[in-house]
């Protein structure tokens, strides 16, 4: 999934595939910081991998890597 959106400083990359962590305020943007966390979980139970390639101003792009079989 990609999008143009904000994007996300390579320093919370990792952050945001925590439980409840946020990078801004519920008035600022919708969430409440547990759907990457969910999917982070479920794609590593398949034996996968998930991460993000973005900067900021400049989008974000979301990835997962399943194995086959």
């Amino acid at each position: 999934m990609e999008d143009r959106g904000i994007g996300i400083s390579r320093e919370a990359h990792a952050l945001i595939f925590e439980i409840f962590q946020r990078l801004h305020s519920s008035a600022q943007f919708e969430g409440t910081g547990i759907g990457l966390a969910i999917v982070r979980k479920a794609v590593e139970r398949m034996g996968g991998h998930v991460g993000v390639e973005s900067e900021l101003g400049q989008g974000s792009r979301f990835w997962l890597e399943l194995p086959k079989g």
